[in-house]
C-alpha cells in the first residue's frame, strides 16, 4: 500500500480506537467466525432477543408472543414493509439521531428506505471491511466505484477525499466512455475496481476487442455488485487485470452479506450478523439439502426495524457445516431474483449461466437480453454487429437446454435498456413462474 492509503487505514483503526473499538470489535468476531464458524447457540440467543424486542416495541409483531419461534413468525417481502412499514418502526428508535436511512435502488419496483440503528451500522462498517479485505481491498486503497452516480448516491468531495474514491458513470458505456475509465484507472494508480457486473462486462470486451495494454495497470482487487457474473466474464477479468475478482453477496437493506469464493462460484456468508433460511420455491416449508429455494433472511443486528424472515426476491442452493455446536454456510449456488429465473419447457429452472456463458464469446455482439415470453417461447434481443454475429450458432448453443419444443426467437435492437437503477438485466422471466404449463 501506498502511504497516503496506509495512512488512510491505520487513521480509521485510531478514530474507532477512540470511540471504543466498537467497529474493531464486531470485525474480529466476524473474522473469527469466517475461520471456526459461527455459534449455534450463540446464534438462537441472538433470534429470541430480536423476537423479545420486536414483540415489544413494534406494531407488526404485537400480538406474537415473546417465546414465539423463528419459524412460527410469518415471512415478509419487501411489499410486506411498504404496506406496513411505520408498524415495523420500533417506537424507541424512532427518529433517534444517529439511525441511518438506506434506501434501496428501486430496480423491480418502488425503492424503499430503511432504517438501521447504530450498532446495526457498526457491525455493517465491520462486516464491509472484513470482506472487502477478503476481498483483497483494504480501507484507504485508491478506489474507483462504477455506477450510475443518481443524486440520492451521489458523495461530496471531502467524502471522496477521505475514501480515496473516483466515481465512475456507468450510464454510457460506449468505446470512448471506456476508454476514458481506462485511462483514468490507469493514471491514478487505482487499486481496486467495484461496480455493476454490467459494466464491467463492457469493459472487458473492450479490452478484448480491442487488444487494449494492461499491463501498466495497478489493480489489486475487482469487485462486482447488483448483478450476477457469468463465470466466463470472471475468469477473463481475473487474466486481464492479474487480479481476483470475488463478488459480494449485498443489498441495501441489510448490507454486505457475503463474499464470492476465491475460486469456485459460490459465497460464503456472514453467518455473525445474519440467520438464513433456505425455503421451498412455493412453499414456507425448509428447502431439502441442494434443491433451490428462496433466501429468508434474518437481520441480527438491526433493532431500529427488526427484519424477521425476509424474502429479499433472490433464490439460491445451500451448504450448510456444522462442527463442534458450530456452522458455517456456503451459497453454492446463487440465481439472483426468482423474476430472473428461466424453465425449460418442462418446468426445470435453469441457470442464468446457460445463457451467459453461452453469450460470452459470441462475436459482434455488445449487449443482449434473453426473455421468457411463456411456457415454450423465447425470445433473444441482441445489439451488435449484424453482419458478424453468427445466429445460428446462438441457437444452436441455447436451444437444446430448453427442450424440443422451445421456440426461440432472434431479434436485433438498437439499444439494450438500462433499469431505473442503472442496472442491466440479461435475464428476464415475463411468463409468471409457477404456472401449469
Amino acid at each position: 500500500m501506498a502511504l497516503d492509503e496506509k495512512l488512510r487505514w491505520y487513521g480509521f483503526w485510531m478514530l474507532d480506537g477512540l470511540r471504543g473499538s466498537k467497529v474493531r470489535k464486531y470485525y474480529n468476531q466476524i473474522q473469527n467466525s469466517f475461520k471456526n464458524g459461527t455459534s449455534i447457540a450463540g446464534t438462537e440467543e441472538k433470534i429470541r432477543k430480536l423476537i423479545r424486542h420486536a414483540v415489544r416495541t413494534t406494531k407488526y409483531y404485537q400480538d406474537f408472543g415473546e417465546d414465539t419461534p423463528l419459524s412460527r413468525l410469518p415471512v415478509v417481502n419487501k411489499d410486506t414493509f411498504r404496506q406496513h412499514y411505520d408498524d415495523f418502526l420500533s417506537q424507541p428508535y424512532k427518529n433517534v439521531k444517529d439511525n441511518r436511512l438506506m434506501s434501496t435502488s428501486g430496480s423491480t419496483g418502488t425503492p424503499l428506505t430503511m432504517v438501521q440503528n447504530k450498532d446495526k451500522i457498526d457491525h455493517n462498517t465491520a462486516g464491509g471491511i472484513f470482506l472487502s479485505a477478503a476481498g483483497g481491498y483494504y480501507i484507504g486503497m485508491k478506489e474507483a466505484f462504477i455506477r450510475v452516480w443518481v443524486n440520492n448516491v451521489k458523495k461530496g468531495r471531502l467524502q471522496l477525499l477521505m475514501e480515496n474514491m473516483i466515481m465512475m458513470d456507468s450510464s454510457h458505456m460506449d468505446d470512448d466512455g471506456v476508454e476514458q475509465m481506462l485511462r483514468q484507472i490507469e493514471k491514478k494508480q487505482v487499486k481496486c475496481l467495484v461496480g455493476y457486473s454490467s459494466a464491467l462486462e463492457q469493459i472487458s470486451r473492450y479490452i478484448t476487442r480491442t487488444g487494449r495494454d494492461t499491463s501498466g495497470f495497478a489493480v489489486a482487487a475487482i469487485i462486482p455488485i447488483s448483478e450476477s457474473m457469468a463465470p466466463s466474464l470472471r475468469k477473463n477479468l481475473q487474466a486481464q487485470f492479474h487480479c481476483p475478482v470475488r463478488a459480494w453477496y449485498s443489498n441495501e437493506e441489510n448490507g454486505i452479506m457475503g463474499i464470492q469464493d476465491a475460486v469456485e462460484e459460490g459465497y460464503h456468508i456472514d453467518t455473525e450478523s445474519y440467520y438464513y433460511e433456505i425455503l421451498k420455491m412455493d412453499s414456507d416449508e425448509p428447502a431439502k439439502p441442494g434443491e433451490l429455494g428462496r433466501i429468508v433472511i434474518t437481520d441480527l443486528y438491526n433493532y431500529a426495524f427488526p427484519i424477521l424472515r425476509y424474502d429479499n426476491g433472490d433464490t439460491a442452493v445451500a451448504r450448510k457445516r456444522v462442527k463442534n455446536g458450530r456452522y458455517k454456510l456456503y451459497l453454492s449456488e446463487l440465481y439472483g431474483r426468482r423474476s430472473d429465473l428461466i424453465y425449460d419447457c418442462d418446468g426445470k429452472a435453469l441457470t442464468p449461466y446457460i445463457i451467459t456463458n453461452n453469450m460470452w464469446d459470441v462475436k459482434g455482439v455488445k449487449q443482449f437480453r434473453f426473455i421468457q415470453e411463456d411456457a415454450a417461447r423465447y425470445t433473444l434481443w441482441l445489439n451488435g454487429d449484424r453482419d458478424e454475429i453468427d445466429v445460428d450458432d446462438i441457437v444452436g448453443r441455447i436451444r437444446p437446454y430448453l427442450g424440443e419444443r422451445a421456440q426461440l426467437t432472434v431479434e436485433y435492437v438498437d439499444e439494450i435498456p438500462v433499469l431505473a437503477s442503472g442496472k442491466r438485466k440479461y435475464i428476464e422471466n415475463r411468463w409468471k413462474a409457477g404456472e401449469k404449463r
